[in-house]
């Protein structure tokens, strides 16, 4: 019997991953070690001390890291997407009503290089006119770091500021937070993958900016055909340059696994396997408006979105120069 390849994966237990965790799928050759990891954990340990030959990475970190010492590969696989009209919190006493008013204002993102805040910035960008530059960022931890999980506290250490614009970065002082800073007026607005715990416990001083945001979300999805890529699956550059191979069984196992998580929307539609309960209204909705494939692995599918990413990352200053989004990928899977 031959011996299969062995490889730890960390990544977060998402249902488009699951059959990779429990073993209904199994990568060609490969015995996978699965972490199901809480992300930011993952990212802090793989970033900073590579730990896991696989694993789920920050886009925006990838994407950086490519211009770096380049320690990863990625595949097209994309545990991760979210809209991000929904992610923009105001101080209401802040003058901001319409996303024009952000201009000249202290806005707060955890990371500068976050995904969801590049992307944030982005569409703020082609969609609203304000420019990254028109604004003050302040950095740091999105909670108070005694009450959270550690991880959210060290994110610092390998955030990435704008090297190649002039754009102003202010780090906040220690023992501050982004989400008490917003609720108090320290900040005029945050923009944060995870919603702010001032949100819920000061709803008199925080808001969306966007109240109507799923109206909007899907007005930014048909004008722009982009569902916006939070994470990418990597792997560690030195194991894949001795065993190119394994990019694209690992590639076809992803796929598998999402099918069959999808495939749940439309066969096992007598009893709920979330506990949502208007789950297939939700589905039958997306697909509407998105399509059956809504959420595609691939290049081909994504070459638009990650072409918008790249151009985002470069408008804002965190790389030097535009790539070609195959450039960014295993060659082995790029006709994906």
């Amino acid at each position: 019997m031959v011996e299969k390849f062995r490889l730890t994966l960390a990544c977060w237990s998402y249902d488009r991953t699951i059959a990779l965790y429990d073993g209904t799928v199994r990568p060609e050759g490969i015995e996978l070690n699965y972490l199901p990891l809480w992300p930011q954990e993952t990212f802090y340990r793989m970033l900073k001390y590579k730990e896991f030959e696989v694993a789920e990475l920050s886009f925006g970190a990838y994407v950086a890291s490519f211009f770096e010492d380049k320690p990863f590969v990625a595949i097209p696989v994309f545990p991760s997407r979210s809209f991000r009209h929904n992610s923009i919190y105001i101080n209401v006493n802040s003058g901001i009503k319409e996303p024009q008013d952000l201009v000249g204002k202290r806005v707060g993102v955890p990371e500068y290089r976050q995904t969801a805040a590049v992307w944030i910035k982005g569409i703020l960008s082609d969609m609203y006119g304000v420019k990254p530059e028109s604004v003050t960022y302040y950095t740091g931890p999105l909670e108070d770091p005694s009450k959270r999980r550690k991880f959210f506290t060290v994110l610092a250490e390998t955030d990435v500021l704008p090297k190649y614009k002039e754009i102003k970065v202010v780090r906040i002082s220690e023992g501050k937070n982004l989400s008490d800073m917003l609720a108090n007026g320290e900040i005029d607005a945050l923009y944060s993958a995870l919603v702010p715990s001032s949100f819920k416990t000061f709803p008199a001083s925080v808001k969306r900016l966007f109240t109507n945001y799923r109206e909007l979300e899907i007005e930014y999805y048909r004008k722009t055909k982009i569902f916006p890529i939070m994470h990418v699956i990597v792997i560690r550059r030195d194991v894949y340059e001795e065993n190119r191979w394994i990019a694209k069984s690992l590639y076809k196992a992803f796929e598998e696994a999402k099918n069959i998580a999808f495939e749940k929307f439309t066969t096992a539609t007598g009893t709920l396997h979330y506990s949502l309960p208007w789950l297939f209204d939700h589905y039958e909705e997306t697909v509407k408006v998105m399509g059956e494939d809504y959420w595609p692995y691939g290049l081909k599918k994504n070459y638009h979105t990650i072409e918008t990413f790249i151009r985002y990352m470069y408008e804002q200053g965190i790389i030097p120069r535009l790539v070609k989004p195959e450039e960014l990928f295993a060659k082995e899977v790029t006709d994906t």
